[in-house]
């Protein structure tokens, strides 16, 4: 599948941290080169905006207009209580969207910079509070070259339809949506929709598709679409290692089609949501990883959850070392497993 089209299809990937998104795309896609990816950001084919659960998202320029469009309500609903309530200031929102489209309309502007635009504007607020609301309310693209591979840079924003050239609609296919959602993560509940986009209202857009019901072991009605394809659950799934936030673990409400409830509870037991990177073993989530570079070597380290097999530990140091291969392809390579 075309990279785009992968992005597409997953209804976007989580990119709050640069390198995730290529990790992704890579434990799901073959043929695949990082360089692939990082040319279609640069060439603005894919963007990486404020999106989902109000986390920045790498998404195709023309599902902006779909998602973003559809997000926005939910987003003007966050920017108003973004502020903490025991310090919470009244100001004029519209007033702060303006302000800020004209501000990042021409080129591209730092988030410490918009803040400190806005506090200009609204000394008695925070800038950094202003900043946040500003990225719900105004749709902006993060720019090349943050978000590069092997490149980095400072995160900076501009207007996006300076940059994609072109406004966003008024109106949003919702029911569009829920079709492009159970494509990539039916069959699934309402719950599971809304826990994905944060949206409310899903279930008279549902209803108004020609969509397939299913229940599971609880009784709970499950939607999906009339040629989605229902795999056997003794088809063996191959260990896979998956980046930070991967969009599997947080594309349903009850997620435990993926993890069992004690590993949700250890998976979920981290500090400020900063979940780690995964690896899955027959389909499960079993454990994390995570990989530590010095002057000498790059180290994989896998940290198990449960008791694995030998059989099974073989297959995720097998992409370990293919990992280590992407990540860092010029220093020797360590993995350490139990």
């Amino acid at each position: 599948m075309p990279i785009v089209e992968a992005v597409e299809h997953l209804g976007g990937l989580q990119a709050q941290a640069p390198i995730p998104p290529y990790l992704a795309l890579w434990t799901r896609l073959k043929p695949y080169k990082v360089d692939a990816l990082s040319k279609l950001i640069i060439d603005r084919s894919l963007v990486r905006m404020t999106l989902w659960r109000g986390t920045l998202h790498l998404i195709s320029a023309d599902d902006v207009y779909l998602m973003r469009t559809a997000l926005q309500p939910e987003l003007d609903k966050w920017a108003k209580i973004v502020m903490p309530p025991a310090t919470r200031v009244e100001i004029d929102l519209e007033k702060l969207a303006r302000i800020t489209r004209e501000y990042i309309d021409a080129e591209p502007r730092t988030v410490a910079e918009i803040g400190a635009h806005l506090e200009e504007h609204f000394p008695e607020a925070k800038a950094r509070e202003m900043s946040t609301q500003a990225q719900m309310l105004v749709p902006m693209i993060q720019v090349p070259p943050r978000g590069i591979w092997g490149v980095g840079g400072v995160p900076q924003n501009v207007a996006m339809a300076s940059w994609l050239g072109r406004e966003l609609p008024e109106r949003a296919a919702v029911p569009e949506l829920i079709k492009r959602y159970l494509r990539a993560f039916g069959p699934a509940t309402l719950a599971d929709m809304q826990a994905w986009s944060r949206l409310i209202g899903l279930k008279a857009h549902a209803a108004d598709l020609d969509l397939v019901e299913y229940k599971n072991e609880d009784g709970k009605v499950l939607l999906d679409v009339p040629d989605g394809v229902i795999v056997s659950e003794d088809v063996p799934a191959p260990a896979r290692l998956l980046p930070a936030f991967d969009n599997v673990l947080l594309g349903h409400a009850d997620r435990r089609r993926i993890m069992s409830e004690e590993a949700r509870s250890r998976w979920g037991a981290v500090r400020n949501g900063v979940f780690p990177p995964t690896f899955l073993v027959d389909g499960f989530l079993r454990g994390t990883w995570n990989v530590v570079e010095n002057k000498d070597a790059a180290t994989l380290t896998i940290e198990p959850y449960f008791k694995t097999t030998k059989k099974d530990m073989a297959g995720v140091v097998r992409e370990a070392k293919a990992v280590l291969k992407v990540m860092s392809p010029k220093k020797p390579h360590v993995v350490l497993a139990p």
